[in-house]
Parts: structure tokens; C-alpha cells; sequence
């Protein structure tokens, strides 16, 4: 209250100082009924609507009116719009909004914001004219105390002028504030003001003097939803194939006092109104008639607490976040619907035009930046966009399924919107018929050519040309590995072979029949010298192979165990035929079994290593 206290005290000291701007006067300013009420607070969006009737006191013509904001209040300012009065009683036309603009005029004060609204026809001398002003405001309404807790009532508190702020002097002007309910904790009280249930009016007031300001606070509770969008990106896809598909991504905030302390679900659940009066459970969208296709989801997934209910005029989607919103509390999620494309899609002067609507459907939603995303069908060209209020613009490409280029993107960017912004915008485009044929021809290519892929392949001879380097190359190593793999069997085979005169040993030892040891002994020799012969060629082959050196250290090895073997069986049998006892022949033989055990395992190794290869 101090700060506001001072605010006031300069902002009087500044315009005391400046002199009247013209010879205009507002003989009436009413901010009440019957026309409309000055100042609605029934919402966290303060609306300020006016009625005004200026008259030309001098002899100069004059075609523009001023409207003075103070600059704290101007910072807040989002929407602005002057109309033309239609009288009570009278057939309501479709409102035709008067130029505002922003104005500089010279020797103003600086702490006050203008902005000039063009007349229809300059205002002679004695000539009146009387139009409507709605301003709207966001963030104006001060949460007092800032932090509450769960069971605590919101109080915000609002400061204005019960004068009509103006570089003109007024006649009579009166004043009225709509609050959201009866309960008021303080209101400044002045001369003419009265209190009916939740509504105050202050004034009649008259011959007031250019730039009067009489500066009024209303500390009440309200309850109602502070729903503020930090940012809110739309998308909205045209399909010239009958549907426009619009997706909202929120990010949100509850904008009221900041909340303190434990949250109880289970007391918010058992006594919802008095243990979350300032918390709100859901929010209502007003989407376009005929809308389908509705989903509401977020990171987690779909979101099941969720209404819809339509009829031919509107289609109404009341959603539930997953947890209810206090003050401070964040969540994000992304609505998304159909819309059918003949009620939003014409034709003008052989380009197309959509038509549709710029802001959120939210009801009573703030919106501290809006971008919207128009994706145009691909091959779209001659773009251009007409906004009915300024905003920031440029162009973006977006590639989807089965884009070539990819498609052209016409982005938006608003900050400070309200629902009053939630107007028709319209994005003119050029766009040939042939293009629609793009993609089926492109699917109708795709399937022939994989169709005809498949004959080809199925019918084809695909295989390596016997004559080519490749070709002879592999099978001249399929050649070395089965000549390979003949060489360990056949090693394999000697490798049994010395196992049997081993066996035969063992039987010597045991029944000391030395003619059938001579006879196995001669067995073997007969089999190992025809397993030589057939490996010659074998060897022959291998030469010039990459395997040769390993083939001929293998066939070396075994020879020399093959040799060993010999010695030690003859050894054996040379003692049995002496008749040593068996400890004797054992140590005769146990050098040369500890060669024979080194070689066969070397042997062994050779195999292996050669099988890997």
C-alpha cells in the first residue's frame, strides 16, 4: 500500500502539472448500467469497459479522441478495442472497431501511456459522438496475503481511479466495480459511493478537470481459477484431404497466492470447498462445432478425467490436470482434435484461405506467450497472413511422411494474450490440385517398383559368373579346405593306428602272447605306408596354399611320433622275447614315453589349430 501510496503522489504531481490537450470535452462518461460496467474483477482478466460521449467545445474540427492509461497499468494492458455506441434499445450491427493507435503527444506527462482513436468524421464545433471502450488487463489483480495455505480463502487486491483519467475535462462521470462475490475485506470509500451485494458504485461526479484522478482500492476475496498459460504452442495441420488437425501443448500455472504448507488430498477430497477454495479441479475449452478426434494426454499418458459434450453450435471439453492446481502449482499437457476442413478452408481469387481461430478455446485463460504453427500442405507457395491485431511472424519448414521439400510452416507469436484475442485470422495460400496427386503417386510408384524388384529377383541369375576372379578364387579355397580336411583325416586315421600298437602292448603285458603283438605290429606297418600314399598327392596339392606350412609341420610331427612309436613297441617286444622282468622294460621305455606324450600332444595342437583355420 506504501508503494502504491507514492505511485499515486507522483502521477498526481505529473499531471496537475500539464494543461488541458484541446477544447474536446467528455460530457458523460458512464461506466455503469445501462450501458456496460466500468470495471469487472468477476475473473483473474480485469476488464475495464467505458462508455463516451465527447464533444467539440472550439472552433478547430477535430477527428481524434486520447485515452490515457497510467504506465503501471499500461504495462499490464493486453487488448484495447473502440467502438461506435449503439443505443439501448437499437438493432445491435456487428461491431465495426474504431483505429486505435499508440500516441506521443508533446507535453504530456511521462508517467501516463496514450493512445488515440480515429472518429469516423471530424467533430465540428458543438458536434458530439458517443463510443464504447473496452480495455483488459492482466496480472492487475495482487494477491493479499502472497502465500496462503491449503485451507485458506484467496484475497486480491485491485487499485484504479474513481475519476475517469483523461486529457479532458468531464462533465459527469460515474463509476461501478463488479466483484466475483458479497465479501469485501476493505474498499476505499468517497464522496457518492455505495455497495449493493458485490458490486460498488462510486459517483455521479461532475465537471471534473483534465487528468482528475482520485485513486480507490478494493481488497476482496476471489476463488475463481488464476489459470495462466506461461506458454501455449497450437499447431494447426491442413490436409486437403478433408481434415484440419489442431494440437495445443500448455504449460500452466495457477497465478494466485503461492501456497504454503502441507497439501492433504485426503482433506482436499473429504471438504474440497473448504480445504481447497483457492485450488481449481478443471478447466473448460469451447471448441468449434463438429470438432473430433478429442484426446487430452501428457508425458505420462492419456488422461482419463476428461468430458466432452456437444451439440451443432459447440463442441465443450471439461478437463481435469491429475492433481488439483493451487497457487504456484505447474502442469503440462496437450490437447488435440479434428476439425472438418470445408468449415474452415475457402477459396478466394484462385488462392485457398483458412479461417479459423488465432487463441486458445480455454475459458478465461492468460496466455503469457502464444505461438502459432499453420502447416501448409506441401508445394504450397504465395504465402501471406492477415492477423485482425500485431504480431510477430515468420516461416518455418516441417518434412513428415512422404514430403519431398517438406511442408512450409507460417508461425505466430502473441505475448499478453487474452480471450479476447481468440479472433479469426486468416492464412492465404496458392495451392495446385495436381499437388494432392503427389503422395498416392509416390505410394502407387513405390508399390510398383518393389513389385517389380521382386519378379527381377525371383527371376534372375544372381549368382557369382563361373569365369569371374571371385568366383574361381573361392573355389579354389573351397578346394584347399576339403584337401585340408582330407589331411587331418587321414593324420587322424595314424593317430588311431599308434593307438591300437599301444593297445597291443598293453595285451603283450598282460597275456605275453608276443606273435600277436609281431602280428599287429605288422598290421600297422601296412596301414601307415598306404595312409603315406595317399597323402603324397595330398601334400603335392597344398604347396602353393596358405595352409601349406601348417599342413607340412602337422605330417612332420607325425612322422616323427610315428617313428617313436616303432622305437618303443620294438623295445617292448625285445624285452618280453629276453624275458626282463616288466620294471626293466618300463624303465628301458620311459624316456621314450615321455617324448611320445610331448609329440602327441603337439600333434593334438597342430589339429586343432589347422580345424580353426
Amino acid at each position: 500500500m506504501e508503494s502504491f501510496r507514492f505511485c499515486f503522489l507522483m502521477l498526481t504531481i505529473a499531471i496537475l502539472a500539464s494543461p488541458a490537450l484541446s477544447d474536446l470535452v467528455l460530457s458523460k462518461v458512464d461506466r455503469r448500467r445501462p450501458y456496460v460496467l466500468q470495471i469487472y474483477l468477476t475473473s483473474h482478466i480485469v476488464r475495464i469497459s467505458s462508455t463516451v460521449k465527447v464533444e467539440n467545445a472550439g472552433p478547430e474540427k477535430e477527428s481524434l479522441v486520447l485515452l490515457a492509461f497510467p504506465e503501471q497499468q499500461a504495462k499490464n494492458m493486453a487488448y484495447l478495442m473502440a467502438a461506435p455506441h449503439e443505443g439501448k434499445g437499437k438493432v445491435k450491427n456487428p461491431v465495426v472497431a474504431l483505429p486505435v493507435k499508440a500516441a506521443n503527444p508533446k507535453d504530456m506527462p511521462a508517467a501516463l501511456t496514450f493512445y488515440s482513436v480515429s472518429l469516423p468524421q471530424g467533430l465540428a464545433e458543438g458536434d458530439s459522438f458517443t463510443f464504447d471502450v473496452l480495455a483488459v488487463f492482466t496480472h492487475a489483480l495482487r494477491p493479499i496475503p502472497e502465500q496462503i495455505t491449503q485451507a485458506d480463502i484467496q484475497l486480491v487486491l485491485y487499485q484504479d481511479s474513481a475519476h475517469y483519467l483523461s486529457p479532458y475535462a468531464v462533465k459527469v462521470q460515474s463509476l461501478s466495480v463488479k466483484l466475483p462475490d458479497s465479501r469485501i475485506e476493505s474498499y476505499t470509500k468517497l464522496e457518492n459511493t455505495k455497495i449493493h451485494g458485490s458490486e460498488i458504485k462510486y459517483g455521479p461526479y461532475e465537471n471534473l478537470p483534465s487528468f482528475s484522478y482520485s485513486p480507490i482500492a478494493v481488497h476482496f476475496e476471489s476463488n475463481l481459477p488464476f489459470a495462466v498459460a506461461q506458454e501455449l504452442v497450437r499447431e494447426i495441420e491442413i490436409s486437403h484431404w478433408g481434415n484440419v488437425q489442431v494440437t495445443e501443448h500448455y504449460k500452466l500455472i495457477h497465478g494466485g497466492a503461492q501456497s504454503k504448507g502441507e497439501f492433504s488430498r485426503l482433506d482436499f477430497l473429504a471438504r474440497p470447498i473448504v480445504r481447497g477454495a483457492s485450488a481449481f479441479r478443471y478447466l473448460v475449452a469451447n471448441l468449434p462445432p463438429r470438432a473430433h478426434s478429442v484426446y487430452y494426454r501428457d508425458e505420462i499418458g492419456n488422461i482419463s478425467t476428461s468430458h466432452l459434450r456437444g451439440d451443432s453450435k459447440k463442441t465443450e471439453l471439461l478437463i481435469e490436470p491429475r492433481y488439483p492446481m493451487f497457487g504456484g502449482w505447474r502442469t503440462a499437457f496437450t490437447i488435440g482434435y479434428g476439425l472438418p476442413l470445408q468449415d474452415f478452408l475457402y477459396e478466394s481469387d484462385g488462392k485457398r484461405f483458412l479461417n479459423i481461430t488465432f487463441s486458445s478455446p480455454m475459458v478465461e485463460l492468460v496466455i503469457d506467450a502464444l505461438i502459432v504453427k499453420v502447416v501448409l500442405p506441401e508445394g504450397s507457395s504465395d504465402i501471406s497472413v492477415a492477423a485482425p491485431f500485431p504480431v510477430e511472424q515468420w516461416q518455418e519448414t516441417k518434412i513428415s511422411h512422404l514430403d519431398i521439400d517438406g511442408r512450409p510452416v507460417v508461425v505466430l507469436k502473441k505475448t499478453n494474450v487474452v480471450p479476447e484475442h481468440n479472433q479469426f485470422f486468416q492464412v492465404y495460400y496458392h495451392f495446385s490440385q495436381l499437388s494432392m496427386l503427389r503422395e498416392p503417386l509416390m505410394l502407387i510408384s513405390g508399390f510398383f517398383f518393389f513389385f517389380v524388384a521382386c519378379i527381377v529377383y525371383m527371376h534372375a541369375d544372381i549368382s557369382i559368373s563361373k569365369s569371374s576372379a571371385s568366383y574361381l578364387a573361392k573355389r579354389q579355397w573351397e578346394e584347399v579346405q576339403a584337401v585340408v580336411q582330407q589331411v587331418q583325416n587321414i593324420i587322424s586315421r595314424c593317430l588311431t593306428i599308434h593307438d591300437n600298437l599301444e593297445a597291443s602292448l598293453r595285451d603283450l603285458s598282460r597275456t605275453g602272447n608276443i606273435q600277436a603283438c609281431k602280428a599287429a605290429r605288422k598290421a600297422a606297418d601296412g596301414l601307415l605306408k598306404e595312409l603315406s600314399k595317399e597323402l603324397k598327392p595330398l601334400l603335392t596339392f597344398l604347396q602353393s596354399s596358405p595352409s601349406a606350412a601348417q599342413v607340412e609341420e602337422l605330417v612332420a610331427k607325425e612322422r616323427e611320433l610315428q617313428e617313436k612309436v616303432m622305437v618303443k613297441h620294438s623295445t617292448v617286444v625285445d624285452g618280453y622275447e629276453k624275458k626282463l622282468g616288466a620294471r626293466d622294460i618300463e624303465n628301458r621305455v620311459a624316456l621314450q614315453q615321455q617324448k611320445l606324450t610331448a609329440l602327441r600332444q603337439e600333434v593334438d595342437d597342430l589339429l586343432e589349430f589347422i580345424d580353426e583355420i
